[in-house]
């Protein structure tokens, strides 16, 4: 049996980590990076121990030439691209008023442009191999939460860069997923009470039924995952065109939830 190759991006802690440490278990080969090494081989070496073959690449997604070495080591076959590395900008938090706009287009690179560039790298072994995107987005992206505006914005491009490639795309699956509140240093960076959010190995278990189950193109919710049959699709409200042109499962990092944090 062949085994599938997946990129996860921010793979050194938090829900990328946890997320890598599912998809081992199921046997996935995977290509993972994070800005500090130390922290990504740590997490390297823990994946390894599982049963993956692993490969760790440091560096920042905003920066081209680390994207060409992603690139490289997927050679010519990904099956999954996981956009996970963020920032939240500017801390502490501000308000709009005060938001130095050269920290916001920093975010933006991290947060938006880079995961458009890794999309670009691989959309043409995405689409021989049927493969899928996974964009990890939050609800700061459709909330008015105060001091979340610049890294919510970052989060609402990159849902609508999503909801496109999903309509421009039908021969893949393209999810964006909002984890909800997890207990994550991004959440604590952000003032947040992380002690008392949930796991994010709890995410990761919701995100890896996602995947398993092929569902449809669209935004899903990890709480909502938890419970939904295996063939549900994205929420009504959220419904996109990518989801109506895919037809069904075959189709290919908050205070109350302020997810991928």
């Amino acid at each position: 049996m062949t085994r599938k190759t997946a990129l996860i991006t921010g793979a050194s802690r938090g829900l990328g980590r946890a997320l890598a440490r599912e998809l081992a278990r199921d046997g996935w080969n995977l290509i993972i990076d994070a800005r500090g090494a130390a922290a990504l081989d740590a997490a390297a070496d823990d994946l390894t121990a599982l049963g993956g073959a692993v490969t760790a690449i440091a560096g920042d997604v905003a920066d081209g030439a680390h994207r060409s070495a992603l690139a490289a080591a997927a050679g010519d076959g990904l099956d999954l691209l996981v956009n996970n590395a963020s920032t939240l900008g500017t801390t502490p938090m501000p308000r709009l008023a005060d938001q130095p706009v050269r920290d916001l287009a920093d975010a933006f690179a991290t947060n938006v442009l880079g995961p458009l560039a890794l999309v670009q790298a691989f959309l043409p072994t995405l689409r021989e191999r049927r493969g899928a995107v996974l964009n990890i987005t939050s609800d700061a992206a459709v909330e008015g939460y105060e001091t979340w505006g610049g890294y919510g914005s970052t989060k609402a491009a990159l849902e609508q860069l999503s909801n496109v490639l999903a309509a421009e795309e039908p021969g893949i699956a393209v999810w964006w997923a909002d984890p909800g509140e997890m207990r994550t240093d991004m959440l604590r960076a952000a003032g947040e009470d992380a002690d008392a959010a949930p796991p994010p190995e709890e995410a990761a278990a919701a995100l890896h039924r996602l995947i398993t189950d092929r569902r449809p193109s669209g935004r899903y919710q990890v709480s909502d995952l938890a419970t939904a049959p295996a063939e549900s699709g994205p929420s009504s409200q959220n419904d996109t065109a990518g989801a109506r042109a895919q037809g069904g499962p075959e189709a290919p990092e908050a205070v109350a939830g302020r997810g991928g944090r």
